[in-house]
């Protein structure tokens, strides 16, 4: 779902965090089929089982859903940040799904916007958005498990990681009692004409609110959404709780929407949906509505970004600031292959380059992005580096941030899902 949203509104979308997801349109539903037997069929089997159909089909659907109007242009794609997550240890979803997606994305970035993706795909996680090991947590499952609540205790701050890869580099989180106020909402507001019944969601959402952003700060929103089974009615509050995006949320003004699915119960719905999943192949629009701005889910999680977002005012310019550094330049998360840089951004930039460092202690570019975040890839296994960024204002190149550095993993060994090694990880 955060992949059909955020492709239908790619204008208004800055940022998509995957967390073991497929292309869009993967499941292929169409006003020809029937029921949805054979997108469900799709759905369940090469959508998860692997491997997907030909990319090029997905491709094609983006851009003649651009082309008619029904999602916006495929050019914003571009410019969006992209995490991906793949556990190796996930034995629900394929890794060649996500490598699909991952694939997708690098079709609409191209190589001048190649560094705005990055791809995880060595933690030994299970099908599961992954937190930091919490000794207070309840109800968490190990790293490797593939079971509900489907969140595991990796060590792995992954809400921080996604935040910042979109955001830039953030406050640390807040890693007490928060300051801001989670609230309740009737989601039949926002799904209008059908009451959420109808559209396997629930009566209840959720949105966190720092304390800032009640008092009228300016502040972002963030769209998290949950998988399978992680709906209030199957796991309660853990979702909303335990994921960790609040405590980055409450020092960083960012508002969390939590909307809802629901199980529909047979006798009020004839949508079936057992594990309350979002409609990504068709369940409720039963045509290809589903990966557009008229879905009607998607329709009604816009309505609720929409509500939240209705008194915003336009931000101020900011006056360029020529000759200044990123003043923090953080490593955010490694691969074998790959690393993620997140840095402070310089007023009135207009784009960044960044540089890196090997055993040679050379710097040479390595590419540019318009936002203060980077995934380098292309890096060799148990290799250490240094990078460093400059800002770009009217022109011209400023000075290079401090240095930060970082080291990839080994080369995850070959293994079976389930049976894969969890590494010891640091947040």
């Amino acid at each position: 779902m955060a992949v059909q949203f955020g492709t239908a509104w790619s204008s208004v979308i800055k940022g998509v965090g995957v967390v073991a997801g497929g292309p869009y349109y993967c499941a292929q539903a169409t006003a020809a089929d029937i029921g949805g037997t054979l997108a469900t069929l799709m759905a369940t089997g090469p959508c998860m089982q692997g491997p997907p159909s030909d990319l090029n089909i997905f491709i094609k659907k983006a851009d003649d859903n651009a082309a008619a109007g029904s999602i916006d242009p495929t050019s914003g794609l571009s410019h969006q940040k992209i995490y991906l997550f793949h556990g190796t240890n996930d034995k629900v979803v394929a890794s060649s799904d996500t490598d699909a997606a991952a694939d997708f994305y690098r079709h609409y970035l191209g190589q001048a916007s190649s560094g705005n993706l990055f791809y995880q795909n060595t933690v030994g996680a299970g099908h599961s958005l992954v937190v930091l090991q919490e000794p207070q947590a309840q109800g968490l499952n190990n790293c490797p498990v593939n079971q509900s609540p489907y969140i595991n205790q990796c060590n792995y701050d992954q809400a921080g990681i996604i935040l910042q890869h979109i955001y830039g580099a953030l406050n640390p989180r807040n890693p007490g009692e928060l300051s801001g106020t989670l609230m309740t909402f009737a989601q039949a507001t926002y799904t209008k004409p059908n009451a959420p019944n109808e559209l396997s969601m629930g009566d209840t959402g959720y949105v966190y609110v720092p304390k800032d952003c009640e008092q009228g700060a300016g502040c972002r929103v963030h769209i998290a959404l949950h998988g399978c089974k992680q709906d209030a009615g199957d796991i309660g509050s853990l979702y909303v709780d335990d994921t960790g995006y609040n405590a980055w949320a409450d020092t960083n003004r960012i508002i969390i929407l939590y909307p809802q699915t629901a199980a529909p119960q047979a006798f009020k719905s004839q949508v079936i949906n057992p594990q309350a999943c979002w409609d990504w192949w068709g369940y409720v629009d039963q045509n290809d509505d589903y990966v557009t701005k008229s879905g009607r889910q998607i329709t009604a999680i816009k309505s609720m970004l929409d509500a939240l977002t209705a008194a915003q005012k336009p931000i101020p310019q900011q006056v360029a600031a020529a000759g200044l550094a990123p003043t923090t330049l953080l490593v955010t998360d490694v691969t074998d292959t790959a690393a993620a840089l997140a840095w402070t951004p310089v007023p009135g930039a207009n784009s960044y380059q960044v540089s890196r460092a090997g055993a040679d202690g050379n710097f040479v570019p390595v590419g540019g992005v318009l936002l203060p975040s980077f995934g380098d890839s292309g890096l060799q296994p148990s290799t250490s580096y240094r990078w460093r960024v400059t800002a770009v204002v009217n022109g011209k190149e400023g000075p290079a941030s401090p240095v930060a550095s970082g080291t990839t993993v080994p080369t995850p060994a070959s293994c079976w899902p389930g049976e894969c090694p969890v590494t010891a990880l640091t947040p």
